[in-house]
Order: C-alpha cells, then sequence, then structure tokens
C-alpha cells in the first residue's frame, strides 16, 4: 500500500474508508451512550478521518520511496492528532499514529500481511497507552481483538511475505485478507460489547467507538478492493432503547479540546492537574505537540494549565447537556416510519439512508407476509407505511398491514426506484395517511424504467437472449446494444423531467462514469450503484 509511486492508492483507500463511515456515521452518533451521551462519536471520528485526508491531499504527488515512508506516516499520525476531537476522535488518532510508528520503523519492508498485524499490535498498544484508566467493552477492546485476530490469521496463510515485485493487485487483494479477518473479529467484539460495560446493556447498544472502528475497517477492505460493493458486512445497530445519560453528565459541561505546542513537553506532568478540573482526560503526542481533551466546567482553567508551557491553539468547546438534548429530541420515536422492500446492496444503502427500515426481497423481489409484518414491527415509529415496490409483493405487504399490532398502510408502489425517488416527501412528524397521500401524489408524478438482459428471444422477433431491453413501466419500448438501449429508454421516459436516476445494477455492461447519455439541457443526473440482479440499470424520471 505504501510503496506505489504516488501517494494515491493510499488515499484511495483511506477516502473509501471516510466514506463508508460518513454513510453511516448518524447510526454511530445515535449509538453514543458513553462516557457521555452527546451523540458526537461519529462527528468526531469522521473529523480525524478528514484531517488525514486532507494531510494526503497535501502530499500528493510526492513519491512513496523506502525513504519518504517514514516522513509520511509520521505526516499522517500528525494530522490525526491535530484533526481528533472528543474521546473517540483523539483515540482513534493514537490508534493511527501507533499504527503509522510500526510502518515507518520498517522502511525496507513491502507492506504485506507480516506488517499489517505489527501495525495492528501496535496500534492496539498506543491506543490502551492513551487513557488512564481504560474500560472494556469500548474502541480499545475491539482494536485489541483485531490485533490478535490478524496476528492468528498469519498463522493459516500460504503467502505472508510479498517481495518488491508484487504488483498493486496482488498486494490490495492480500492485504485486504487480512483486514477483513480483522474487520469480521471486530465486528464479533462490538457484538459483546454490552456484555462487556454496564452503560451499554442498560441501554440496549453496542459502543459507538468500537462500532465506528468496524466500519472503518469494513471501508479500507473495500477501498483496496477497489469496489463499494466489496465492503464486509458490518450489522446496522438500533438506537438505544432509552437515553438516561452516563452519570458523568451529571459532573460536568463542557467538552474541551486544544493543542498545545511547545519544546520538551511531558503528557503525564499535566494530567493530575486537568484531573481536579474535569474528567476523561486524554493527553497525547509528543514533546513538541500535545492533543488536550477533557470534559469540565472551566475550559479556561484547563488552559491555564499551559500557558507556561507552550502555545495553546485551535480551542474547541462543546456544551455537552445542548449536545445531550439535541440527541434526546433526534431519537424521540417518529410518528411515521417506513418499510421498504428493496434489493441490492447499494439499493438497501440508499432505502436507509432516507429512513426507510429495509426489508430484503431476495433476488425474485418476493419476501413473505411474515417477513414484511417483523419489518413493521421492527420500524421506531408509531405508524407505518409499506412500500412493496413490486406488483408481486402488494397483496402480501396489504395482509401485513393488517396483521400488524402497530398502525400500517401500504403505499402501492411498483418499483424500487420509483418508491426510492418519492421517499424524499416522506414527513416523519405527520401520521400515516397524511403521509400517504404525498407519497402516492409524488409516485403518480415519477415515470419509471429499466434495462435488462434478454431472457429468452422476442417472439416478435425483435431481440435476442442476452439482447438489452428497455422497459418504460412495463412496456418494452428499446431493444439492442446496452448503451443504445439506455439512451433510447431514458429517452423515453425523461421527456420534460428535470432530474434523472439511473441506478446500476449487478453486471451491468458499461461502468456507470463511462454512460453515453445525453440529456436536455437543464436536466439533472444522478448516478447510483444499487447492485440489484436481474436489471443492469434502473432508472427514475421526475
Amino acid at each position: 500500500m505504501m510503496v506505489d509511486t504516488s501517494i494515491e492508492r493510499f488515499r484511495r483507500v483511506v477516502e473509501a474508508a471516510y466514506a463508508h463511515l460518513e454513510q453511516r456515521r448518524q447510526e454511530v452518533n445515535d449509538l453514543n451512550v458513553f462516557p457521555v451521551a452527546d451523540g458526537d462519536t461519529g462527528d468526531n471520528m469522521a473529523l480525524t478521518m478528514r484531517a488525514v485526508m486532507s494531510e494526503l491531499d497535501r502530499l500528493d504527488g510526492q513519491p512513496i520511496d523506502r525513504r519518504a515512508r517514514e516522513e509520511i506516516v509520521h505526516a499522517v499520525a500528525r494530522a490525526a492528532l491535530m484533526g481528533a476531537r472528543g474521546n473517540s476522535g483523539v483515540i482513534l488518532s493514537q490508534i493511527v499514529r501507533g499504527a503509522a510508528e510500526e510502518l515507518a520503523s520498517r522502511p525496507g519492508e513491502l507492506v504485506d500481511p507480516v506488517l499489517v498485524a505489527a501495525a495492528f499490535a501496535s496500534a492496539a498498544d498506543a491506543a490502551y497507552e492513551s487513557v488512564r484508566d481504560p474500560a472494556e467493552g469500548t474502541m480499545l477492546t475491539v482494536i485489541r481483538e483485531m490485533a490478535h485476530a490478524a496476528s492468528q490469521h498469519l498463522a493459516h496463510m500460504d503467502r505472508q511475505r510479498l517481495s518488491f515485485q508484487a504488483d498493486d493487485e496482488e498486494q490490495d487483494e492480500l492485504l485486504a485478507e487480512v483486514l477483513a479477518v480483522a474487520a469480521r473479529a471486530g465486528q464479533e467484539a462490538v457484538e459483546r460489547t454490552p456484555e462487556q460495560l454496564d452503560v451499554l446493556a442498560e441501554a440496549g447498544v453496542v459502543d459507538a467507538g468500537a462500532h465506528g472502528l468496524v466500519v472503518i475497517l469494513a471501508g479500507i477492505v473495500a477501498g483496496l478492493r477497489g469496489e463499494l460493493d466489496a465492503i464486509p458486512e458490518v450489522a446496522h445497530h438500533e438506537p438505544p432503547r432509552q437515553t438516561h445519560p452516563h452519570h458523568f453528565d451529571s459532573r460536568f459541561r463542557y467538552c474541551t479540546n486544544f493543542i498545545v505546542t511547545g519544546r520538551e513537553l511531558e503528557s503525564r506532568t499535566f494530567v493530575r492537574r486537568l484531573e481536579e478540573i474535569g474528567d476523561s482526560v486524554l493527553v497525547v503526542g509528543d514533546q513538541a505537540t500535545l492533543k488536550v481533551h477533557l470534559h469540565t466546567d472551566e475550559p479556561e482553567v484547563a488552559v491555564a494549565v499551559f500557558e507556561e508551557a507552550g502555545d495553546v491553539q485551535r480551542l474547541d468547546v462543546g456544551d455537552m447537556r445542548e449536545q445531550i438534548e439535541a440527541r434526546e429530541r433526534r431519537l424521540a420515536p417518529a410518528r411515521t416510519g417506513v418499510v421498504a422492500v428493496a434489493e441490492g446492496g447499494g439499493l438497501k444503502v440508499l432505502f436507509e439512508a432516507l429512513g426507510a427500515h429495509v426489508v430484503d426481497g431476495g433476488a425474485t423481489l418476493n419476501p413473505s407476509t411474515y417477513e414484511i409484518l417483523a419489518g413493521i414491527h421492527g420500524v421506531s415509529a408509531e405508524e407505518v407505511l409499506v412500500l412493496p415496490n413490486s406488483p408481486n409483493v402488494v397483496l402480501a405487504a396489504q395482509e401485513a398491514a393488517k396483521l400488524s399490532e402497530k398502525p400500517a398502510r401500504v403505499v402501492a408502489s411498483l418499483s424500487q426506484q420509483a418508491a426510492l425517488v418519492a421517499l424524499v416527501e416522506l414527513d416523519p412528524d405527520r401520521d400515516a395517511d397524511g403521509n400517504a397521500e404525498r407519497l402516492e401524489s409524488a409516485l403518480e408524478e415519477i415515470r419509471w424504467g429499466a434495462v435488462a438482459p434478454a431472457a429468452r428471444p422476442d417472439p416478435q422477433g425483435r431481440f435476442v437472449r442476452g439482447d438489452a431491453v428497455g422497459f418504460a413501466g412495463e412496456e418494452v419500448v428499446a431493444w439492442g446494444g446496452a448503451g443504445s438501449t439506455l439512451s433510447a429508454t431514458i429517452e423515453r421516459v425523461a421527456e420534460g423531467v428535470e432530474i434523472v436516476t439511473v441506478i446500476e445494477g449487478e453486471g451491468a455492461p458499461i461502468p456507470l462514469d463511462q454512460l453515453p447519455l445525453e440529456l436536455a439541457e437543464g436536466v439533472e443526473l444522478e448516478l447510483h450503484r444499487g447492485g440489484q440482479s436481474h436489471y443492469w440499470w434502473l432508472i427514475a424520471a421526475q
């Protein structure tokens, strides 16, 4: 990963990790109950990752040879430290630092499974050393379990080392194998965190920072493999059953973060003085730069502790009581939620990003009544709308709505793509009837289509098996080559519209960024990866 002729490959991997965290940042925020239920763990971890990306942008174009690797990894570690905020962000920065120091210590070696396992071990050590009183059932536990899994997996690998003759693809796949094993171990460790920390068990959640760490690592695996669909599955977790803040909340109000620069700075000399005015104290860094984090009622006193030691910069003070109140308002049950039947990993993510609970329809998009009913009961809302997203699912959805103990109503959407576009009209604070009218009205205005490979020859002789076939609604409107059929189908569906959405399916023969599309002036194009079976492209126009 770090012997390329440029920094581009390394940045690609970091960008994938950041994108995956950003996609699930609010989920991580909502899980945050320890040490303070201020709902910002995902934000803090994302800020740390974003700082790393900014540093890589600054370094872009610099060759990553053996001599430069030490400089680059130290620059990345420093960027993570400078950008960190909150407990989770600071601990993540120390995980980055520990891994970076191990990578920098072996400039003559290619980054391979042996070096990755060593970097994990160093990262775990650095994380534990950064916390004065480590708590198990947190991201500390999870990075340790990841390190252990990576080390164990080495014993079962046929190939542990790489020569400098190894090409990029070979290196990426071997590293992805090790990191995927670590991600699975991390996921298992996350699931055990409520058994290790009472506050998590009481709230009915896993640890937010631990979950965020697994999300990041899963994104790294996808970045190495170069595919969004290659992200290892990371379980989604619901917000807490109750949001009573941890006892620390009643003691101190302000989450305080700042940087101290100077000479011969010793972090341990400041910790005890900070603990006299606050808690959750973290002071990490080196003799030239320290990152300080604590919870206190007196941020100005915390800054004063360092007045004679160096210069205080980047002071960031957050009111945790306001954050806790905002989080509890956000997690209050919605009036109306949504169940959407969907198929394809990307489509599932798109629906969930709009607040829907997804029922997996399988390749045939045909879940049972009881699977839909379970989905209705899984929605954290007083009332539920059901989007069947296929003519074949409407009756099962209606039957599930009748059986539901919770008020439920079916909006008879006939396609995933139209339902996805209409779902932006949902108002969670309105009742189900009012929302049903809004979505039904939106669906009437949406035109939809699709392009799929023909499963059999056309009786009318228009196409043969394997040709592209375009549909407007359920009517065949185009056929032939994939690109021309897609263009013709969009032209038929998109007349007089403002936005065209194209969702790529599994096995689509033309990459999403190379589609031969020419839209009318002023028409906006949205492209997504859906991962659906059978259909190369799903189309919605509004």
